[in-house]
């Protein structure tokens, strides 16, 4: 038996008035998971547990069979794992986001103009970051470079500040009502301006300027946490299991539990990514000794973030012919397999963040047709009455 999740990070959304009262799902030509649909388990699932934020990393977790409020920690120590820091058990870590704010003279007058500074490749982050790094580390704060605007800063034997704000929560908004206040969040706070003096002239950022890119012209610190502690897969389900994502959270998850983490050519982490080599690679993993792959898919969650619904209807549409291709190669295989198909969260594309309404879910299963829906949407799901409480029922 094998066993395939097909996760479309923020699928889910709500009926938009751009859309003519449809979502991003039910506009969507995705004409194999509809074929499926028909013969699925279907329902919705609450994949982020009451009283906890509605983050990527809570609810893949959740997704993945874990338990969040068991073994979550923050999601940057997720990160750093997939970065390659060694972290110790004092350590405290921060996403750092590169961000593009805007140019009022006063640090707390700005807006937030973008979380991401225009999807900023690594190659111009890792420069910028490094440039930071040589001005900024010391004093046990250590900056390390990621992917795209995703980085991360390490402080040692440091205290959690408890009021950072995800700067894709507040697009458009001025930063002033979401700086950090505490104590320990004005050290956070002090970096950030340090950040902007730094980077506000640097010749990359003058550069996109002249290319009409945004500017990645400040540091934003979100998402901290401690160094985590996560039961390995093998040993919690008995099998073998294998991550693919574009991002290093969930990199970072399939490392700390001790799953194969593959690297696929192209993988971006948006809807310019490698689809289909994601596909291809989980049927590599499969036929080559791993009995589960999980393939992450983040192009429809920043979509979702950047209002961006002629694109996030894309990436679905990309996302079926995953599913086609994945469940064309087992069939050949002549393999049996079960299908879980769902978002880890809704991230509506009128509101540009995260929301902890349950999320639609099909599981199909090659060797036992059901009763299922017309097509898979986040209506259709919620029409068959079932709800699941906890995310980690998926893979009961």
């Amino acid at each position: 038996m094998k066993y395939v999740v097909i996760l479309g990070d923020g699928m889910a959304d709500y009926p938009n008035e751009k859309l003519n009262g449809k979502t991003p799902l039910e506009v969507a030509n995705k004409p194999f998971i509809d074929s499926l649909a028909k013969v699925s388990e279907a329902g919705l699932c609450k994949t982020v547990p009451y009283g906890m934020k509605p983050g990527s990393d809570v609810a893949n977790l959740s997704v993945l069979g874990y338990d969040p409020k068991d073994c979550y920690t923050g999601r940057s120590p997720l990160e750093a794992v997939s970065i390659g820091i060694k972290l110790k058990d004092t350590d405290v870590t921060a996403r750092a986001n590169l961000v593009t704010l805007s140019k009022e003279p006063d640090f707390c007058d700005k807006t937030m103009v973008d979380y991401s500074a225009g999807e900023i490749s690594t190659e111009e982050a890792k420069t910028l970051i490094d440039y930071l790094a040589a001005n900024l580390n010391g004093n046990g704060y250590s900056l390390y470079s990621g992917v795209s605007y995703r980085h991360c800063l390490v402080i040692e034997n440091g205290k959690i500040a408890g009021d950072l704000t995800p700067p894709h929560d507040i697009t458009g908004k001025p930063i002033k009502n979401y700086l950090p206040k505490s104590q320990e969040g004005q050290k956070y706070l002090d970096l950030m301006k340090r950040s902007y003096d730094l980077l506000k002239d640097h010749p990359i950022n003058k550069e996109r300027i002249k290319r009409g890119k945004n500017p990645a012209n400040s540091l934003w610190f979100w998402g901290e946490g401690t160094k985590p502690k996560m039961q390995s897969f093998k040993e919690k389900f008995g099998i073998n299991g294998a991550m693919i994502s574009a991002v290093d959270l969930l990199k970072g998850i399939g490392k700390l539990s001790g799953m194969q983490v593959i690297e696929v050519e192209g993988a971006t982490g948006n809807y310019d990514t490698n689809f289909i080599g994601k596909a291809n690679a989980c049927l590599n993993a499969l036929r080559n000794g791993a009995d589960y792959v999980y393939i992450h898919m983040e192009a429809p969650d920043e979509c979702g973030h950047h209002g961006d619904a002629e694109h996030k209807i894309y990436s679905i549409e990309r996302i079926d012919e995953v599913v086609k291709t994945v469940y064309n190669g087992l069939k050949t295989d002549g393999e049996d397999f079960t299908m879980l198909i769902c978002p880890d969260h809704p991230t509506p594309i009128a509101i540009k963040t995260h929301t902890s309404d349950p999320v639609p879910y099909l599981i199909y299963r090659s060797y036992r047709e059901e009763k299922g829906i017309e097509s898979y949407t986040e209506k259709a799901a919620e029409e068959t009455g079932i709800l699941l409480e906890h995310g980690y029922d998926l893979i009961a």
